[in-house]
């Protein structure tokens, strides 16, 4: 049982599937820099938007102004701004990840056609072969 569990741990797929979600990690914290430190600033600009502090009372008080995690000691809050960032950044990394993957479907198929023989020309249908010896006997002295 432990040889099979070493052979599946070490097989390519696993390898790659663990490498991949490495990486994966790493970029989701780069898309959540990328989101909180550039493009909300450039959203703010057109306006005092912090959608992280966006927030409905669904029961008991809360002074204005207060951020999330205060209101959510004081009262029931519905905080949807934090909803907001986070499809934000599910939309960003989609959008990444799509051109990454169209990429390098375009790098594959770039190398499968270069790599691929050129096909072989049609071969001639038997009535052109059969005319053409006709010819080339008639041309015969």
């Amino acid at each position: 049982m432990l040889r099979e569990f070493r052979e599946f741990a070490v097989k390519g797929n696993v390898v790659d599937l663990a490498i991949g979600v490495i990486i994966g990690a790493a970029f989701g914290k780069i898309v959540e820099s990328l989101v909180g430190d550039i493009i909300m600033p450039l959203i703010a600009m057109f306006g005092t938007v912090d959608f992280s502090n966006m927030y409905v009372v669904l029961k008991g008080t809360v002074a204005p102004g207060l951020s999330l995690a205060d209101a959510r000691k004081a009262a029931v809050v519905w905080g949807y701004g934090n909803f907001i960032t986070i499809a934000i950044n599910f939309a960003i990394i989609a959008f990444a990840l799509f051109l990454v993957v169209k990429g390098i479907n375009r790098m594959k198929a770039k190398a499968a056609a270069e790599a691929a023989p050129p096909p072989p020309p049609p071969e001639v249908p038997a009535d052109v072969k059969l005319l053409t010896e006709i010819r080339d006997l008639l041309k015969k002295p």
